[in-house]
């Protein structure tokens, strides 16, 4: 999402090498560059504004200690005022109320509310809550049957929807229902609109007096630029919102809205929306997220993303194969290949890996997730004895493997040369050597038994 803003942030931090202290003229440029990468980025007037005259403030005469050079201080200070700018947090949503406690969803058509009402009732069911989820969405029938399509996936319950009944109406009986089901959470989605609209408006008024919510959340796009800072001014008007959840944070997005719209609402971004699947909602950190913008990565999103997704027990598995010297085969590489993909693919991982975004810069558009998904369908079409012994796959093997996973033969030859490779430096770790080296490193570090893994 801040591809653009990170290469030209870093570009104003180079300016600054080789200069023994930063002052009023040699930060002037910087500023100014600093200044249009945030407009290009879609960021509010306002938001500019303030975040040059703090960032300016603080970063003359900082005096460069020891191997710190003006460059690395610079983006200290840079990193310190986006954290600013995106708030702290609060640390997730405030349940402690009487159940059940009520969110209400509010946005713009489009932003991604009723994906949103799937992806909170399953972090919340994960924390062992009840919930029921409600559409108020009279106009649009798809997105009542969407919604009641989710809560089946995610595993809440569904309020149905009345025939001529109101919003209001829909969402009273919606909470009599989660009073008498004994539920935790009661979710209400409400009707979108694609401009802001006076009767909408009203409508999503009354459902809040109806409901009383304790989180008033609004759903913004990543992706809408200076539409979702107008839409926030509206929405703030309206409801005495709590926080703000901000979607399709994974896509070419220039990212302004994130650095805008808890400044405009005055209110917390509280969660991102980093995919279409149920489970691509993570909460939302302004200092990790200000190290994604600068390129540091974040890799305390990466070791979560490890914990949440990747299979233990196959993990497991693999270690003790290898480690017992048995050989690495197909079969094998798929399942790697397929926790990535949970990961969420090369341009997710890479997102969260400092440098990353360099790196994704450099690669073509979606060539690292395409390249898996061919490498897993090239996999798929080979025989189960092809994927246990890939020394049998001859050229007619790779013209039949080639024409079932739609590639070329050189791509299959080129997924067995990267598979030799691998099974080559799995060889060298078999027999024990795994664990032996495991064992010399855990005691040069003063430890018993293997060490944990770094990051």
């Amino acid at each position: 999402m801040f591809t653009n803003l990170t290469e030209r942030l870093s570009q104003a931090a180079n300016a600054l090498r080789g200069r023994g202290r930063l002052t009023e003229e040699n930060i002037a440029e910087t500023l100014r560059e600093v200044r249009m990468a945030l407009l290009e980025a879609d960021v509010a007037l306002p938001v500019v504004k303030t975040f040059i005259e703090a960032v300016k403030l603080k970063a003359l005469g900082t005096e460069v200690v020891g191997s710190l050079t003006p460059g690395q201080a610079f983006i200290g200070v840079i990193h310190q005022e986006l954290v600013n700018v995106m708030g702290g947090g609060r640390g997730g949503l405030d349940l402690r109320v009487q159940p059940p406690a009520v969110i209400l969803l509010a946005g713009l058509q489009g932003a991604g509310k009723t994906t949103t009402a799937g992806k909170l009732a399953k972090h919340l069911i994960a924390g062992k809550k009840r919930v029921l989820l409600v559409s108020t969405d009279i106009r649009r029938p798809a997105a009542v049957l969407q919604l009641e399509r989710l809560a089946t996936q995610v595993g809440a319950d569904f309020f149905p929807v009345g025939i001529g009944l109101s919003g209001p109406q829909i969402a009273k009986g919606a909470l009599e229902q989660a009073r008498k089901g004994v539920y935790d959470v009661l979710i209400v989605d409400t009707a979108g609109r694609l401009h802001i609209d006076a009767d909408l408006m009203q409508e999503v008024r009354d459902i809040d007096a109806v409901v009383t919510p304790h989180e008033r959340l609004f759903v913004v796009d990543a992706m809408a630029g200076q539409d979702a800072i107008n839409a926030a001014r509206a929405f703030k008007e309206a409801l005495a919102l709590s926080g703000v959840i901000l979607t399709k944070a994974d896509g070419d997005a220039r990212g302004g809205a994130a650095l805008s719209v808890r400044e405009i609402t005055g209110k917390p971004i509280l969660f991102l929306g980093t995919g279409e699947k149920t489970e691509a909602l993570e909460p939302f950190d302004a200092e990790r997220m200000a190290s994604r913008i600068l390129g540091m990565g974040d890799v305390v999103a990466l070791v979560q993303e490890v914990q949440k997704n990747v299979d233990a027990a196959e993990a497991e598995r693999l270690a003790k194969k290898v480690a017992s010297g048995k050989g690495f085969d197909l079969a094998d590489l798929k399942s790697q290949l397929l926790q990535l993909q949970k990961m969420g693919g090369m341009a997710g991982l890479l997102d969260k890996l400092p440098g990353g975004m360099a790196a994704a810069k450099n690669m073509p558009a979606g060539q690292g997730d395409k390249e898996v998904r061919r490498q897993i369908a090239m996999i798929d079409s080979m025989t189960r004895r092809e994927r246990r012994r890939p020394e049998l796959i001859d050229g007619s093997r790779k013209r039949r493997i080639a024409a079932g996973s739609g590639v070329q033969v050189q791509d299959v030859n080129r997924l067995l040369k990267q598979f030799l490779t691998m099974q080559k430096m799995m060889k060298k770790m078999g027999g024990g050597k795994l664990q032996r080296m495991l064992g010399s490193l855990a005691g040069q570090a003063g430890m018993k038994g293997p060490m944990p893994p770094r990051f």
